[in-house]
């Protein structure tokens, strides 16, 4: 439509012209510029019609070639002329065409027809510029601005590439003949070789360009090299003629130009989203078999036999969280923004969203992460258990050994000596010895009753344990448990038979039996001290070992009447020496009823001696190791519980920030940037405590009173806030994109943020369908169930029943958005196609960059309407797919 405030402007000019005209005397160099200029001009448009004017003022004196020209230029019939010779019939004809031009909204100021009749050569050279802007230079629109103001602003776009043209006006820049020639060689530079042209030659110049644009432009030659030269400044009116119909050749070619553009510029938004969707789909499939083939190795749950494969397979499992698995989290977390930003992108160019592939979606991508992290942390957990376990087993089987092994070393030769049938040839002091000295093997043997039943204990916890060597255990417990009562049955055997010779046996001396009594009590309380110093022990806490290290000194302090008991033993046996040699009794020289004798008994006291300082010095180190095992839980805690609340803190920052609106969309980017530099600037924090959390791992401790927080969930925590914040910042990254692609204010931004904030009642950042509802209401909307359907398969693409900030400003703003459309598309190809229904492949090779008309020969479908020639493509319905649901 036309504009009338350029309208407006144009008349004012028109005005200021005429007033210069009325005040000044036309200057006889321009006069001729003009007369010549205008009058080439005006044969321009009347060859058309078979005719053409000599003389400007003359040949215009009757009115009926002025109404001729007014006919051609505008393409309209005018009244019927007078075709009389009268002077009224003249006046008559020349006021329709001074009507015909008042008509089209162009105010004629002190120009009447009388003049024109009467020959005024200032008159007519007046209305005749009056038409030419009216018809030549009005229309012309460049970038917002029009007419005179447009045409040398077109002039000087179409010759800034060239250094040695400055177009500023429309006189004097155009001495020279290069502007000119610059016009020509731009839209046709098979035409002049401009590299040959010199500034200090401009009769050549002009001549030039005043030629080739005859033969080759069909623009008539309407001024002489000489006129220009040999002016000091130049007709501006001439020029400008001269200039205008340099545009409107070339106007064609500006069309053609603009739709190429618009091609183009559609053209590489579907390359590029194109390459994004590629893109994304390798990401999601490289990440998705990783998961595929990380899951079966944490699944893997088959146990190893020994401590050092165990632990292998935890040094596995910590370079696969060190090494392996942060890589992997930055490429989910890159997905998810790629993702983000290629909707974005598809919602600006009115685009459909982007659906991946089946089990590609960022859903997929996430369920199958959480199945991941799922059976990871199960590794860990069974990794920890299979460590503790496998420590236990093998505390257990070398407990067993031990156990094992003195019993064993008790056991032996006491079958063959229950066994033996000497009481049937012993005397009866020899009987009664016997019956004596079983006796106390009997004591002996309850004794050693609960050590087999810990043996059969142990080594039913080892099977209960799964221990891998539980075959040989069983093989060797069920040895001793069958010897036991081997061991017992004989045992009750050779009883009886003692009782049965019992009544032939007398006196037996009571001091031997004494001695055995309390020697072999006192033997076993020594082999069980030797057994418990010598035990090995296993704690994790400081009072576990301090538990220990009391029930120690408690055993110290019985040691003074032990020994009190070992003087009486031996005081004893002392007394029987004593007797024999008092009464000459005729012994043989050993005691009858036990085994034991006085070297044993010190032997063994000087051997738990021996065994308390060890057992001290043990007890002493493990304090120590268990106190640097707190040295190192409370390290671990003191980070962890500062660490622990910043993540959450910051989490919870990020989380208002995304909420808040301070400052423009640039300061929040900027703001957010500079927070997430100060995050990843904690990151030493983060590794200095993985390595004290490995440190405690190395050390085997299993638990810390003194924090809440493990290094799971610090971890967890952590790649949380690095996501959070890439996510937040890609958002607003978006938001920037759909502020400078729809031209939204900041006002508008902060509106729109401030609607969202209202009605994003659990201030989540994100409306549920119920709120955004509401929110369409209260900014006038009338919604029906079908129409809310329709915003919310906009908004919300993935059917996720949520909305987020960037979807909401997205759809507010595109309802007013100048964005392009297939119908927009369709007609750009039209003009390329010089208005056929069809486009040949070598029309698209001349008019778009060879890749993207490569492009659209590979996507056009065969033109199959009535009008179709051999290769004619269809860009009608490649257009219309470009904005649906298509193949491309």
């Amino acid at each position: 439509m036309y504009n009338m405030e350029q309208y407006d402007d144009e008349i004012d000019y028109m005005h200021q012209e005429d007033a210069w005209d009325r005040d000044l005397l036309l200057d006889p160099a321009w006069e001729k510029q003009q007369r010549k200029t205008f009058t080439a001009w005006c044969n321009s448009h009347l060859r058309k019609a078979g005719t053409q004017i000599d003389n400007i003022e003359e040949d215009f004196r009757d009115g009926l070639k002025l109404m001729l020209l007014l006919e051609v230029i505008s393409g309209e019939r005018l009244a019927k002329p007078e075709r009389g010779k009268m002077r009224v019939h003249k006046i008559s004809n020349v006021n329709k065409a001074l009507d015909f031009i008042t008509g089209k909204g162009v105010k004629l100021v002190s120009i009447g027809a009388e003049e024109i009749v009467d020959g005024n050569a200032k008159m007519t050279l007046g209305m005749i510029w009056t038409i030419i802007l009216r018809f030549a230079i009005q229309d012309i629109s460049v970038e917002e601005t029009s007419a005179k103001e447009g045409l040398l602003l077109w002039c000087q776009r179409k010759t800034a590439p060239y250094k040695n043209v400055n177009i500023q006006n429309f006189h004097i820049s155009w001495k020279d003949g290069l502007g000119f020639c610059a016009l020509i060689h731009r839209h046709r530079p098979e035409l002049i070789d401009y590299g040959k042209l010199r500034k200090d030659d401009p009769m050549t110049n002009l001549n030039t360009a005043f030629d080739v644009a005859e033969k080759y432009l069909d623009i008539p030659k309407m001024l002489d090299a000489e006129d220009i030269v040999g002016t000091a400044r130049p007709d501006e009116k001439a020029i400008m003629t001269y200039v205008s119909s340099f545009y409107h050749a070339f106007s064609g070619a500006q069309k053609a130009e603009t739709a190429a553009n618009r091609i183009c510029k559609v053209l590489a938004v579907n390359q590029e989203n194109e390459q994004l969707m590629e893109d994304y789909e390798k990401l999601a499939s490289d990440l998705l078999e990783w998961i595929r083939r990380t899951i079966p190795w944490l699944e893997n749950r088959m146990p190893e036999n020994t401590m050092q494969a165990m632990q292998q397979k935890l040094e596995d499992f910590r370079d696969y969280r060190r090494l392996h698995k942060p890589p992997k989290v930055q490429e989910k977390c890159q997905l998810e923004i790629n993702f983000n930003t290629l909707q974005t992108k598809l919602r600006l160019s009115n685009r459909p969203a982007f659906m991946p592939s089946e089990g590609k979606m960022v859903s997929d991508i996430n369920n199958a992460w959480g199945n991941l992290e799922g059976a990871e942390k199960g590794y860990e957990e069974w990794l920890l258990n299979e460590i503790r376990r496998l420590e236990r087993l093998d505390h257990l089987a070398e407990k067993f050994r031990q156990k094992a092994a003195i019993h064993e070393a008790w056991t032996e030769g006491k079958e063959e000596m229950l066994q033996k049938h000497d009481y049937e040839t012993a005397s009866l002091s020899e009987i009664k010895a016997l019956l004596k000295k079983h006796e106390a093997f009997e004591s002996d043997l309850a004794a050693h009753q609960d050590r087999v039943e810990q043996i059969a204990a142990i080594a039913q916890e080892l099977n209960e344990l799964d221990y891998y060597d539980s075959p040989s255990v069983n093989a060797r417990c069920q040895r001793i448990c069958d010897q036991w009562d081997a061991l017992g049955a004989m045992t009750q055997k050779r009883s009886e038979a003692l009782q049965r010779t019992e009544k032939l046996l007398e006196t037996i001396d009571q001091l031997y039996l004494e001695f055995a009594k309390r020697a072999a009590p006192f033997n076993n309380w020594m082999e069980g001290a030797m057994e418990d110093l010598q035990d090995t022990f296993i704690v994790h806490t400081i009072e576990e070992i301090q538990g220990l290290s009391t029930a120690h000194e408690q055993f110290k302090a019985t040691l003074p009447e032990a020994d009190k008991e070992r003087q009486a033993i031996l005081g004893i046996h002392n007394e029987i020496a004593k007797i024999v040699q008092t009464y000459h009794v005729n012994m043989a020289g050993t005691n009858p009823y036990t085994t034991i004798n006085p070297q044993e008994v010190n032997a063994k006291w000087d051997k738990v001696r021996q065994l308390v300082p060890q057992r001290d010095q043990a007890l002493i180190e493990e304090h120590a190791r268990q106190q640097n095992n707190e040295r190192l839980r409370r390290q671990f805690a003191n980070q962890a519980n500062v660490i622990g609340p910043w993540i959450q803190s910051k989490m919870e920052e990020i989380g208002r920030i995304s909420i808040e609106m301070h400052g423009t969309l640039e300061d929040q980017l900027t703001h957010l940037r500079q927070y997430e530099k100060s995050i990843i600037n904690y990151k030493p924090k983060i590794d200095q405590l993985e390595g004290d959390h490995q440190l405690i791992q190395e050390a085997l401790i299993f638990d810390n009173k003194h924090t809440n927080y493990t290094m799971e969930h610090i971890r967890v925590g952590w790649e949380q806030l690095l996501t959070t914040i890439a996510r937040t910042i890609n958002e607003i990254e978006n938001q920037v994109l759909t502020r400078d692609a729809k031209g939204i204010t900041q006002e508008q931004l902060n509106e729109y943020r401030a609607s969202f904030n209202h009605f994003d009642r659990k201030r989540s950042g994100i409306m549920d369908a119920e709120d955004f509802k509401t929110c369409l209401i209260s900014v006038g909307y009338n919604l029906g169930e079908n129409e809310f359907s329709r915003i919310m398969s906009i908004v919300d693409p993935n059917r996720m029943g949520l909305v987020t900030f960037q979807a909401f400003i997205d759809f507010m703003s595109r309802e007013t958005a100048d964005t392009d459309t297939a119908d927009q598309v369709m007609a750009s190809f039209k003009v390329l196609a010089g208005d056929k229904n069809y486009i040949l492949a070598d029309e698209l090779l001349r008019e778009l960059p060879p890749d993207q008309a490569e492009y659209c020969m590979a996507r056009m479908a065969p033109y199959t309407g009535p009008d179709a020639v051999p290769g004619a493509l269809d860009y009608m319905s490649f257009s219309t797919a470009l904005y649906g649901e298509s193949d491309l």
